[in-house]
């Protein structure tokens, strides 16, 4: 009896494997040093098959951002599953601790789409733009269900210059939904600051005596939180 004929990988599986050896290669030599003959040898194929699969570096490094920025978003989306809509803190909560939790689990993705650019790389972002604007949607969406129900607190309902505005009218096109400017205007506050917290922690950047993150990181969600949500509501 012959034996079994082996599958052939489809060219979606084969893209899967190139990009998990391409994580592995930054994790070990970082971002900059990305080399398609690398993953290539990694990989035992020669290094012109695996322009069939991404021409270049830089459709690779596009390819990376797209799966981090994904993988960011699923995180998001996991962790508000079986929290009550009207539940505004503890959403806020649940996302800021699962931004850190993923950041510091894959810190090779988060440097990639928030540390330094890789050198000679422009992203494309008609490409990168639907997946690094999902990451963010479910902030937009608990802040956006908190102001609806009235539960924001009044500090941040403020006036906008005509730029700003202009700004935030931009990203409402974007989003093609009626998001109120201040709850732009605090997803961005609130991003901003975890976003330090955490590239601070990613890049080992606390003073020494500094050592238990987990608690400043805690303790300023709760002060956020504590800004942003009404207590009565």
């Amino acid at each position: 009896m012959s034996p079994r004929p082996k599958r052939r990988l489809s060219t979606s599986d084969f893209s899967e494997k190139i990009i998990a050896a391409a994580w592995k290669q930054i994790a070990v030599e970082g971002a900059p040093a990305l080399s398609l003959r690398s993953i290539a040898r990694a990989l035992s194929i020669t290094a012109p098959a695996i322009y069939n699969y991404f021409p270049d570096r830089d459709g690779l490094v596009t390819a990376l951002i797209i799966d981090a920025f994904t993988s960011l978003g699923d995180n998001q989306q996991q962790v508000l599953l079986g929290i009550p809509e009207m539940n505004h803190a503890e959403r806020l909560q649940a996302l800021g601790l699962a931004y850190r939790d993923w950041a510091v689990k894959f810190p090779e993705r988060y440097q990639l789409i928030f540390g330094t650019p890789i050198a000679g790389y422009i992203a494309s972002v008609d490409q990168t733009m639907p997946a690094a604007a999902r990451s963010l949607s479910y902030l937009v969406s608990v802040l956006d269900q908190a102001e609806k129900s009235g539960s924001l607190s009044s500090k941040y309902a403020c006036k906008y210059s005509v730029d700003l505005a202009g700004m935030f009218s931009k990203w409402q096109e974007y989003l093609k939904k009626d998001i109120n400017h201040d709850v732009l205007y605090l997803v961005l506050v609130i991003w901003a600051k975890v976003h330090g917290l955490v590239s601070l922690e990613i890049s080992n950047q606390f003073p020494p005596f500094i050592y238990d993150i987990t608690e400043i990181f805690e303790s300023e969600m709760k002060n956020l939180i504590t800004q942003i949500i009404r207590s009565d509501s």
